[in-house]
């Protein structure tokens, strides 16, 4: 084969691999524009929805992390308000017991005198201190019967009493700002019952 004929052969080749190759680049045309707008409106609405997870997530943290702050708050002011429950529970039969002292001391001698003083003194530091610190005491003598300050040791009827009132105090009660720390024990008056007539069953 001579050298003409081979070069003729190399550009024949040539220009079928350019026309394949052009064939090839028609094929893959670029995507309208129509198309990428839509791809591009499908991106930012994925995009949007995610933001607004993320968005809710963020608003549920944080509503979730005021709660935890307020409740935490709240627990600190009750462990503060309420941190002398169980010592003042201790000292109220102490203070019972003064009373009871100073009722049975009877009796007009000097030494009778001295111990009543004493007792007194020793009641009144008590009320301080319980004023001081928010225990207050509960005397419901001739108040209507509370069942959730009041504990009814005895029902009984009473004449001149209208029903359902406290008419004596077994053991006075107290508040611990304003939780109950021990109910009053106390006598609740009923309604006397009326007299069956015999007569008129018979």
């Amino acid at each position: 084969m001579s050298t003409e004929q081979e070069q003729t052969e190399a550009q024949l080749e040539t220009k079928d691999s350019e026309g394949i190759v052009e064939e090839e680049l028609s094929l893959d045309e670029p995507p309208s524009q129509e198309i990428l707008i839509e791809e591009l409106k499908k991106e930012l609405a994925e995009a949007e929805q995610k933001a607004q997870e993320n968005w809710d997530k963020a608003i549920r943290v944080q509503a979730e992390m005021e709660n935890l702050k307020k409740r935490t708050q709240k627990e600190l002011e009750d462990a503060h308000k309420y941190a002398l429950n169980s010592f003042a529970k201790e000292l109220l039969p102490v203070l019972d017991s003064l009373e009871l002292g100073l009722q049975a001391a009877a009796g007009e001698s000097g030494e009778v005198k001295k111990f009543r003083v004493g007792n007194e003194l020793t009641i009144k530091q008590f009320e301080t201190v319980f004023s001081k610190f928010s225990i207050t005491k509960i005397d419901p003598m001739g108040q209507p019967f509370n069942a959730e300050q009041h504990q009814a040791v005895v029902v009984q009827e009473v004449e001149a009493a209208a029903p359902n009132t406290v008419v004596n105090v077994f053991q006075k009660g107290y508040m611990l700002n304003g939780r109950l720390l021990r109910p009053a024990m106390v006598v609740v008056a009923k309604a006397p019952q009326k007299p069956s007539d015999i007569n008129e069953m018979a």
